[in-house]
């Protein structure tokens, strides 16, 4: 199998690859990132698809700087919607399963359960706006699509786990937004989880986050205790924390349909992160 993949130097991208060579060694994997290929360039993306005929596109690129993507809505709508056109159109072309990956944010925050693949999509940000036409043209022009949305994400890069410990190393205390719940999830279980769908033709939308879930005070309080540090930890509000762009106030997503094709591997959000510790991420 020849599995092409963007984003190949993002946190994602890399665990993906790591685990082909670890579980596939056999396939051959064809990386590319923004210094090789401008995913928003129709003819760069049909000329590297078309040349390496690939089975497997998988789309780790976005840009994915929520407060950013509110000042530069015409990059955000590039990468995270034309990108993705792109992307579907050349590997319908050439016969290849596309993966789309997508976020809780196109969801708005404001249900009282975790959402399922079904609930209607109300993103109240660009980004989530943005990762909501990526969809919409990976579901149009690729029937042989793959939607995992994803969500608080974590692994071999910068990451809301590095950015605790390091503020903690230099100051000691942090302050922590407490009222935004999502599910914080691991780059590992996230690769495990489209590596197992793409080897299926069940093509469609899907939830993968690790299970439970938590506010970010939580998370930075667990991520302390996990490192072993002594850090003072001060829950704040949204509004206080004065971001520029919207968040949804409760992101929580249910693999409802993972578990009905009976590929939901994803484990507890306490119990991911300690994985992700021991596999040595975190530099004590």
């Amino acid at each position: 199998m020849k599995i092409f993949i963007t984003g190949a130097k993002g946190q994602l991208g890399k665990e993906i690859i790591r685990q082909i060579e670890d579980r596939y060694p056999t396939y051959e994997v064809v990386a590319t990132d923004i210094d090789n290929l401008d995913i928003t360039c129709s003819d760069q993306v049909f000329d590297a698809i078309l040349s390496a005929k690939p089975n497997v596109v998988i789309n780790c690129a976005a840009y994915t700087n929520v407060d950013r993507c509110e000042t530069n809505e015409y990059k955000a709508f590039s990468i995270n919607g034309i990108g993705v056109q792109n992307l579907s159109a050349a590997s319908f072309k050439v016969g290849a399963k596309l993966v789309q990956v997508s976020t809780d944010y196109v969801f708005d925050g404001t249900a009282n359960h975790p959402y399922r693949e079904t609930d209607s999509l109300n993103p109240i940000n660009v980004y989530g706006a943005s990762k909501k036409l990526g969809e919409d043209m990976a579901r149009t022009l690729n029937p042989r699509h793959f939607i995992v949305r994803t969500a608080w994400l974590y692994g071999d890069g910068a990451n809301f786990v590095k950015t605790m410990i390091r503020l903690g190393r230099e100051k000691g205390k942090v302050k922590v937004v407490d009222d935004q719940v999502g599910s914080p999830t691991s780059t590992l279980l996230l690769a495990r989880c489209i590596l197992d769908l793409i080897h299926t033709d069940s093509y469609g939308v899907y939830h993968g986050t690790c299970q439970g879930s938590c506010s970010w005070y939580e998370f930075a309080k667990e991520i302390f205790k996990l490192a072993d540090m002594d850090v003072e930890v001060t829950p704040t509000t949204t509004e206080e924390f004065g971001s520029p762009a919207r968040r949804p106030a409760y992101s929580v997503l249910d693999n409802f349909m993972l578990k009905l094709i009976g590929l939901d591997s994803f484990v507890h959000w306490r119990e991911g992160l300690e994985e992700y510790f021991e596999g040595g991420f975190i530099q004590q």
